[in-house]
């Protein structure tokens, strides 16, 4: 079992229980392949067995490796996407962060028994739509998706922008605010829920419009089926305004169309079978909680 592994170097300490995720993988003779830099980073920290493989570039692990494990949080998570794209490598998040909406297994959970369940594939793939933009001049380049969110924001100024939206070609409405998110319903947990968005389930096959401080408080979220084409405008005092995929971001000028639409390929996230959506958000977002316990 080849088994990739990602992460951020950081100049935070990673937990000493690692030590025990690269023993276990050590143990069931898995071969471990690591960007160049981040592996000298772990081995500063831990002793990762004589079964590794550094990667000069982390794209060739297509074809390569049979899974990835992220180590992090949801931030960490979204960056695998630009490597993994459209490899179809499974990706399972170890939550070292905080909340982790995305990377929902402890490092106990993947020292107790995560690697053995995905040696034995007893675990489930949640393929998870993402969204794709499209501009004249390829803003992002090859890496033009987004698993969470794609974002308009100021740039150089406070003053509100305008933000003509349509969907289909039909004229939706021309938003004043600070900005607007478009979010797939994985990404319905971060950014957009933050500024008053509705949560979904991860398979509900839509988008998700939501102003950032819209000037017309009557203006709510709007949910859009995910094979809409939105289209977006965007106009203010100043020229130049920042767009966003995920944690990625671009400056791009007014004459600048935006296109959102769904993208052609989806990415996979490993699941065990006790871990649902339901169980993870009541206990992220603590509901059924009395403080007054």
């Amino acid at each position: 079992m080849k088994v990739a592994i990602y992460g951020r170097i950081t100049e935070k300490i990673l937990p000493p229980i690692l030590q025990g995720l690269f023993d276990k993988l050590e143990k069931n003779g898995c071969e471990i392949l690591v960007g160049t830099d981040y592996l000298k980073y772990l081995e500063s920290q831990f002793k990762i067995g004589k079964k590794v493989k550094a990667l000069d570039d982390f794209n060739t692990i297509r074809g390569q490796a049979d899974f990835l494990l992220s180590l992090g949080g949801d931030g960490t998570i979204l960056e695998t996407i630009a490597f993994v794209r459209n490899s179809g490598i499974p990706i399972l998040g170890v939550n070292t962060g905080r909340l982790g909406f995305l990377a929902g297994v402890t490092v106990e959970e993947a020292v107790e028994h995560a690697v053995e369940s995905l040696k034995e594939r007893k675990y489930s793939i949640d393929k998870r739509t993402l969204l794709k933009l499209v501009t004249k001049n390829n803003l992002f380049g090859e890496t033009n998706f987004a698993l969470n969110e794609f974002t308009v924001q100021r740039k150089e100024t406070s003053a509100m922008m305008t933000i003509h939206a349509s969907i289909n070609g039909e004229f939706l409405n021309s938003y004043w605010a600070d900005g607007l998110i478009v979010a797939t319903s994985t990404g319905s947990t971060a950014y957009s829920l933050s500024c008053g968005g509705p949560l979904m389930v991860p398979d509900a096959k839509s988008f998700i419009i939501t102003p950032l401080s819209p000037h017309n408080l009557n203006v709510r979220p709007l949910i859009v089926p995910d094979d809409s084409i939105i289209t977006l405008k965007v106009e203010g005092r100043s020229h130049q305004h920042l767009a966003t995929l995920d944690a990625r971001s671009e400056v791009f000028s007014e004459e600048t169309e935006l296109t959102i639409r769904k993208e052609d390929f989806k990415i996979s996230l490993i699941r065990f079978s006790d871990h649902h959506f339901f169980t993870t958000i009541r206990e992220k977002l603590i509901w059924g909680h009395d403080a007054r316990n």
